[in-house]
């Protein structure tokens, strides 16, 4: 598995990249055969140090998981516990999945924006209907099963995910309702 290990502000010792390639190995190495990459990274908040880590797997699902202390050693083991709760959750969908799968998950290129927000200032109106673009990248989008697209989205702990649905080709997208329950949105192609 390749690491990137840094630090945001801060310096990150040969001592803690050894500590977080033997632990965070062993972790995922537990519930996912073959994991890809993994990308951590150390920040401070004033007395707080702050982990953040990205895993991605062979079978094309990313795990993330968050943790923070007051040492940078604890910031990564809460970090740790989280991604290994999260890969236990699912060791058996993500198993399963990775057995029924021939080919590798196919990621197709899509445009990405950012657009300017309104500061949190509703009140006021804009200056035009047309929104200021502040960042445009490429991103990528996966082709999943609807399972498999929630499975993700509950593994990288974002509140949407817009995937490519395997079984027919069309853009879906599944997100996390105010109810705590999941949304599908599959539209048709209408006739």
């Amino acid at each position: 598995m390749r690491y990137q290990i840094s630090g945001k502000q801060m310096d990150v010792g040969d001592a803690l990249q050894v500590h977080v390639k033997s632990e965070l190995g062993e972790t995922v190495e537990k519930y996912a055969q073959r994991p890809t990459d993994a990308n951590v990274i150390f920040s401070r908040n004033a007395h707080e140090f702050i982990c953040e880590a990205t895993v991605h797997l062979s079978t094309g699902l990313t795990a993330s998981a968050k943790g923070s202390a007051t040492d940078v050693y604890s910031a990564f083991e809460n970090c740790r516990e989280k991604m290994d709760k999260q890969l236990r959750r699912y060791k058996r969908r993500l198993k399963d999945h990775h057995k029924e799968r021939s080919e590798p998950v196919e990621f197709a290129d899509a445009p990405m924006y950012v657009l300017a927000g309104n500061g949190g200032n509703d009140e006021s109106e804009p200056d035009s209907l047309q929104p200021m673009i502040i960042a445009e990248m490429e991103t990528k989008i996966s082709s999943f099963s609807v399972g498999e697209a929630v499975m993700q989205m509950e593994l990288s702990g974002s509140p949407l995910l817009i995937f490519r649905n395997e079984k027919h080709g069309r853009i879906n997208i599944v997100h996390r309702r105010d109810d705590g329950n999941i949304g599908w949105v599959d539209p048709s192609t209408g006739s």
